[in-house]
């Protein structure tokens, strides 16, 4: 598998666009975090650790990973957008507690089977899938 900045550099170039030193150091946070993110947390972040990047550049960037198929967007809730990497990531599901809004990561060779027989059924090349259940965590308050 190619590394993702050149599959990105790949994209922008499609794109007639660049890759420019920004949009590497996105990308590198992007690669270093593990799990769910929010944009205004990754910037936070960059920022701490001396990126120059502006907010504008952030979700620009992001939004061309996600054309690009290395991210996916995750809603958990109404407020925020989260996001995931799934370049080269064996797929990871989630369970959202709608009470207390715990978010729960597991996998399921299960799901992955059944992506992929119904791929094959319609003819299409599996990449990546997105699975979440909406339920009520055992640690909840009873209502």
């Amino acid at each position: 598998m190619a590394p993702l900045c050149s599959v990105f550099r790949r994209y922008l170039k499609s794109k007639g666009l660049k890759y420019t030193a920004e949009r590497a150091d996105v990308l590198d946070a992007i690669i270093a975090r593990d799990g769910v993110f929010e944009a205004e947390e990754l910037l936070l972040e960059m920022r701490k650790r001396g990126h120059r990047v502006s907010k504008a550049t952030t979700y620009r960037t992001i939004s061309l990973l996600l054309e690009a198929g290395i991210i996916v967007q995750a809603l958990f809730d109404s407020k925020q957008s989260h996001y995931q990497l799934i370049y080269g990531k064996e797929p990871r599901d989630h369970m959202v507690c709608m009470k207390t809004g715990k978010l729960v990561e597991f996998q399921s060779t299960e799901l992955t089977a059944l992506r992929n027989r119904i791929c094959k059924e319609l003819g299409w090349s599996p990449v990546a899938h997105r699975f979440q259940i909406y339920a009520v965590s055992p640690d909840a308050p009873r209502s």
